[in-house]
């Protein structure tokens, strides 16, 4: 397997579990910003035990790449609080389809910090995934909660392909977990001034799935994202990584029981022929 293939698998399986992240937002009792610190507290610990355990560098080469980690870090944060507000006011589905305009974000950002012009076959395949996301979102009244949402998950996704990018361009020399401890460390320390619930206070329950999330759903998947763009563009992992609100619904269906529509279904496999298209045209052109 060439290391452009492993990423792809890395990727797809961080994309996996990304789907399953969303559920959180409505199945623990806490605030967006409170989810967030915790997630990001345990997954921190979780990858300096994991770090110190394989005898993996953790230190930093110079203190240009402390700068960077921090910068990455705040964006992250930034882009989990947002996330998980858009879940809660728009519900899962629609706060994921929100999120996921950053593909697109990404394939018109990247090219300015690279000096290039987008690819005419990426804007084609990231209007097919806009028109699909477009389909998935149900009909929606100007200034309600589910609004409020969509423009939080949007602000989310900007947050998110600004962080790849960034990744992608100024710290892709480190592991998937050395990046992702530093990254998580940032975003809790950032924000747990502004917890309005304590550890002390948080019931058991809450616990549990917040260390599930923490290990399983954000130290594990952001490790492997982050490995997978080594080899691969932050505009490759944006439009590959549109797989995740097709797992989001899957997830969402079987556990909350939302229900799909045949605009969903369309919607969905609009979203998923994209990210296939896409993982073909890499793998092809590795190949050649």
């Amino acid at each position: 397997m060439t290391p452009q293939q492993l990423s792809l698998f890395y990727l797809h399986a961080a994309v996996l579990l990304f789907g399953g992240t969303a559920l959180f937002a409505k199945l623990i009792g806490l605030n967006a910003l409170d989810i967030t610190v915790y997630r990001t507290a345990i997954a921190a610990v979780t990858l300096f035990i994991f770090l110190s355990l394989t005898r993996k560098k953790i230190r930093l080469a110079s203190k240009k790449d402390y700068c960077t980690a921090i910068v990455l870090g705040v964006v992250v944060g930034l882009h989990w609080v947002t996330y998980f507000a858009g879940m809660q006011m728009a519900g899962i589905a629609i706060g994921v389809i929100a999120f996921f305009t950053y593909p697109v974000m990404t394939v018109f950002m990247e090219p300015l910090f690279n000096k290039q012009k987008p690819h005419p076959k990426d804007i084609l395949v990231a209007c097919v995934v806009i028109f699909g996301i477009y389909l998935l979102v149900p009909e929606i009244s100007l200034g309600n909660q589910v609004t409020l949402g969509i423009l939080t998950g949007i602000v989310s996704g900007f947050f998110f392909a600004l962080r790849n990018i960034l990744h992608k361009n100024y710290f892709a020399a480190y592991s998937g977990p050395q990046t992702m401890l530093y990254q998580t460390l940032v975003a809790s320390v950032m924000l747990c001034a502004f917890i309005s619930v304590p550890v002390s206070d948080v019931a058991n329950k809450d616990i549990l799935l917040l260390l599930l999330v923490g290990i399983i759903f954000t130290a594990a998947p952001h490790a492997l994202f982050a490995s997978s763009l080594r080899h691969l563009s932050a505009k490759t992992a944006g439009l590959i990584s549109c797989l995740q609100p097709l797992y989001a619904c899957i997830f969402a269906f079987i556990l909350l029981q939302e229900r799909l529509n045949l605009t969903t279904i369309i919607g969905g496999v609009l979203v998923v022929s994209a990210a296939i298209f896409e993982t073909y045209s890499v793998t092809k052109t590795k190949k050649e």
